[in-house]
């Protein structure tokens, strides 16, 4: 039974796989349901951002932007 919490697996996973590969400047980011619990657990591993039900979509948007503009400069 799926348990929801593949994220946990899934991005230490693939921040190693962009690292690995040179890329590990691209941002990685998380949406949808997401226990807070895990948060912390995903920031560690490589996680820039996670929004969950009900962001604001532009807000959300913005600050991505922002985040790449920060890592270009």
């Amino acid at each position: 039974m799926w348990d929801g919490s593949s994220h946990k697996t899934l991005v230490p996973q693939l921040a190693a796989a962009l690292k690995e590969q040179g890329a590990g400047d691209i941002l990685i980011v998380c949406g949808g349901i997401i226990s807070p619990q895990d948060y912390d657990f995903l920031l560690n591993a490589g996680t820039a951002a996670i929004y969950g039900p009900g962001t604001n979509i532009p807000k959300a948007a913005a600050e991505i932007m922002e985040m790449i503009t920060a890592k270009r400069a």
